[in-house]
């Protein structure tokens, strides 16, 4: 997401048009789910009715530790095609709750950062136009916001 205001591929910016017609600064962000790793070395066993399996804390702490680098190198990553796009841009990691969805986060943000707009990807999967994320960012957000495809599509 990309606000304006007074996880695995790289981002990809969003055309220069749309990137011209943000106004200035920017923030880039991501939002991580902080403790999902706990969450899902229980889920297996708890969905088949097992009681849950011995967690292993190291190895779910290394797993959000690295989900959070990974979160932490996207947005600068995000931060830096957006300065080549002629923003002011800074690189912005959210923990957030696993249970809390991630369009709330954004909308969140956006309201508490007063954004004039918000850019964010389709996140859809298969022929749907907008996937779950986007689509409540477009109904919830407190500004315009701009759902930018990387394919063209």
């Amino acid at each position: 997401m990309v606000l304006s205001s007074s996880p695995s591929t790289a981002p990809r910016p969003p055309s220069s048009a749309a990137a011209s017609r943000i106004a200035r600064p920017a923030v880039v962000g991501v939002v991580w789910k902080a403790g999902l790793a706990f969450e899902l070395m229980e889920r297996p066993t708890a969905t088949i009715g097992l009681p849950p399996a011995p967690i292993d804390v190291r190895t779910a702490l290394d797993i959000d530790e690295h989900t959070y680098e990974m979160a932490r190198d996207l947005a600068r990553q995000g931060a830096e095609l957006a300065r080549e796009l002629g923003l002011e841009a800074d690189p912005l990691v959210v923990a957030e709750d696993p249970d809390i969805p991630i369009a709330e986060t954004i909308v969140s943000l956006a309201r508490e950062r007063d954004a004039q707009a918000v850019v964010v990807g389709p996140h859809r999967h298969g022929p749907a136009l907008l996937g779950s994320v986007s689509r409540d960012v477009v109904r919830y957000a407190p500004c315009p916001v701009v759902v930018a495809s990387w394919d063209g599509a």
